[in-house]
């Protein structure tokens, strides 16, 4: 169930199979051509499944709120396909950002950076602050290349509810809502951990597969 407030305008939701380590040129260029008309694809990634769109199209950005009923003043994580994106998208790249990328990046870790003028600001959900990525997913990473942009990439779900682990359960909670579901069966993962680094003093907002720890290792004397 959507929260109320949210109007779900129904689109007819496709889907494909893909295989997940060679993904087909011929998928992912229907998945790209979809992000370039502001459509909603959900796709796996090398942790759960993830709904990716143009988070530089504010019509893009509403359909992603609009398909998980998501609260507006909630930030998008973006996926990049590399430092140099990122770097394009943030307005200060700290040095701990750049430790933390090149000891874990590409990996499930999502870096917070204060974001640049060219991101709207509806998609740092008015904070002015980026959460950025770099994916291990050959999927993610190969519909990076075709498009040479950064991707939103928030999970596939119901706001509050379980991410969707398969490409049919992705189907059956989102038909409607997302127009086109790459399936590579089930994908299964502890999720990225997040870290904000905007501030005097680093912290975790959400641990996943990269312990504190680690963390903690890496920026030492930071």
């Amino acid at each position: 169930m959507y929260p109320v407030g949210y109007t779900i305008h129904k689109v007819a939701t496709d889907l494909i199979e893909i295989d997940p380590e060679r993904p087909s040129m011929r998928a992912i260029e229907r998945a790209a051509a979809a992000v370039r008309r502001g459509e909603v694809v959900a796709i796996p990634t090398d942790a759960l499944y993830t709904l990716v769109a143009d988070p530089l199209n504010l019509h893009a950005v509403g359909r992603v709120f609009a398909a998980k009923g998501r609260e507006s003043i909630r930030s998008l994580p973006l996926l990049v396909s590399d430092l140099v994106m990122a770097e394009e998208l943030a307005s200060e790249v700290s040095a701990r950002f750049y430790l933390l990328a090149r000891r874990f990046w590409p990996g499930p870790l999502t870096i917070i950076a204060p974001a640049s003028s060219r991101v709207p600001l509806k998609v740092t959900g008015n904070t002015g602050r980026l959460a950025l990525r770099q994916s291990q997913s050959k999927v993610a990473n190969a519909l990076l290349e075709r498009l040479a942009q950064p991707l939103i990439a928030t999970s596939a779900n119901l706001s509050g509810q379980p991410t969707c682990t398969s490409g049919i359960e992705v189907f059956g909670v989102m038909d409607g809502a997302v127009d086109l579901v790459l399936d590579a069966g089930t994908v299964a993962g502890a999720g990225a951990t997040t870290i904000d680094v905007t501030e005097v003093y680093w912290k975790v907002i959400k641990e996943g597969a990269i312990a504190e720890k680690e963390i903690a290792e890496v920026l030492k004397g930071t």
